[in-house]
């Protein structure tokens, strides 16, 4: 009798050749051959298009896309840990057999994943985990340049504190990965294997007098990450690379000042939703949050940097509003699980100190787009309003810098530049410096956490 493994069908199992069991065959195969010609097209089996793995010390990411919506089953599995996923309606190919060498040594949570037949029409994922997980998996709709997607987030059972982590550790996502320097990353959507440029040497020195006369926490967000690349340049630069680099320059050069602290919303090349990138920074008591992108338009000659607050009451111009759109479809590109949505930044946004800290934002916008406008071309002169998602956080002053157009072939080539990655921090660093001793900060009553 067959015995059919966890993986696939036993490929040397015999063919039945008795009257009676041939007969059957054929009417099974007469049986299947006219369910072919009656049905509809979509019954034909889903070809998956691209696998990836996105290891960080919060999550590990697995995504399968496909020509059409994948259905599937999983379960948990103790003893030891795993995490089985059956597709129905799929093939084993050439892309679903990547998917064990996508896994690196260093994933926090992932050991090996093998991938093989179950049955005819269905293919068997067991991934063997490292460590307890609570899993979300669910489906994406096509958006952008994406089909159909399954993601198959796997979450640790006990989430970081990232307040405790920020005491413990020079930021939370060191301390989740048990050390001091940055946890490895799998790499783009063509290859899965990116050379992260490492951040040179910070040229700050020590300032004589600091900046704040207690310590301050400002939150570093770099924009994108993972399955949202961000922009793309003509010269295939990504935005998510470009941001990521600039957040980790400007990190160590803060983190040299006195009485100055940052935290990055991530170390790496993943997805963050754009409400939790808001969660992390007020977990951690932020006092400041800069967000960090490289805009693109559709014409090349576009250029210049930028400097945006939230807006309660409108976008202060059409072009404005356009970038907030765009930049508000991270989450849809990225791809959030919905039904964990809580509805934390429509709550947050009730509070009454938002006006307050939105004029606290547009001081500190004014301060760091005077430093951009000494290494850089202005794309607008003042600072620009409309309503950013990742700007949302009710109780603490924040700017989203366009740093430059990386669809303008010259910026593209300088947002590259190691030199320009570090002037560009270092301007962002003296705004800061600005507005600390313009707004001198004070032990504020933060609201009520709602998430």
């Amino acid at each position: 009798m067959h015995q059919q493994t966890d993986i696939g069908a036993d490929p040397t199992r015999p063919v039945s050749t008795a009257p009676n069991a041939v007969r059957r065959d054929l009417l099974k195969f007469a049986g299947a051959t006219l369910a072919l010609l009656v049905s509809p097209v979509g019954a034909a089996a889903t070809s998956v298009l691209a696998v990836r793995v996105w290891p960080a010390a919060d999550y590990t990411r697995v995504t399968l896309e496909g020509t059409r919506e994948l259905r599937f089953t999983h379960l948990l599995v103790k003893d030891p840990d795993r995490l089985v996923v059956d597709l129905e309606g799929v093939e084993l190919d050439s892309v679903l057999q990547t998917l064990p060498s996508k896994v690196l040594d260093s994933d926090p949570y992932i050991r090996l994943i093998r991938a093989g037949r179950n049955r005819p029409g269905v293919v068997r994922l067991v991934i063997e985990l490292k460590a307890e997980i609570n899993p979300q998996v669910f489906t994406l709709q096509p958006v952008g340049d994406y089909g159909h997607r399954l993601v198959l987030d796997l979450y640790p059972t006990q989430p970081v504190d990232p307040l405790l982590a920020l005491i413990e550790k020079s930021s939370p996502i060191d301390a989740a990965a048990g050390q001091t320097g940055t946890p490895s990353t799998a790499g783009d959507s063509a290859s899965q294997s990116v050379a992260r440029s490492e951040p040179a040497q910070s040229g700050a020195k020590r300032q004589n007098r600091p900046a704040a006369d207690r310590l301050v926490t400002i939150v570093l967000d770099p924009g994108h990450g993972g399955e949202d690349p961000g922009a793309v340049g003509r010269r295939g630069s990504f935005e998510k690379h470009v941001t990521l680099s600039i957040a980790r320059r400007l990190k160590q050069k803060i983190d040299a000042e006195p009485n100055m602290r940052a935290v990055l919303t991530r170390d790496g090349d993943y997805f963050v939703p754009l409400g939790a990138r808001v969660t992390r920074a007020r977990r951690v008591q932020s006092d400041l949050f800069v967000s960090i992108h490289a805009d693109a338009f559709v014409r090349p000659e576009a250029r210049g940097s930028s400097v945006f607050v939230l807006s309660e009451s409108g976008a202060t111009s059409s072009a404005a509003r356009w970038l907030a759109q765009k930049e508000n479809d991270a989450d849809l590109i990225g791809g959030v699980n919905l039904a964990k949505q809580e509805g934390h930044l429509a709550r947050t946004l009730l509070d009454l100190s938002q006006t307050a800290t939105i004029n606290d934002s547009l001081k500190l916008g004014k301060a760091v787009l005077n430093e951009l406008g000494d290494i850089n071309t202005l794309h607008k002169t003042h600072v620009e309003q409309a309503g950013f998602a990742v700007l949302k956080a009710p109780d603490i002053p924040s700017i989203l810098v366009e740093t430059a157009f990386i669809s303008n072939p010259e910026e593209e080539q300088r947002l590259n530049d190691d030199a320009y990655q570090d002037k560009m921090a270092d301007a962002i660093l003296r705004g800061l410096r600005r507005y600390f001793r313009d707004t001198p900060p004070t032990g504020r009553t933060r609201v009520a956490q709602l998430d």
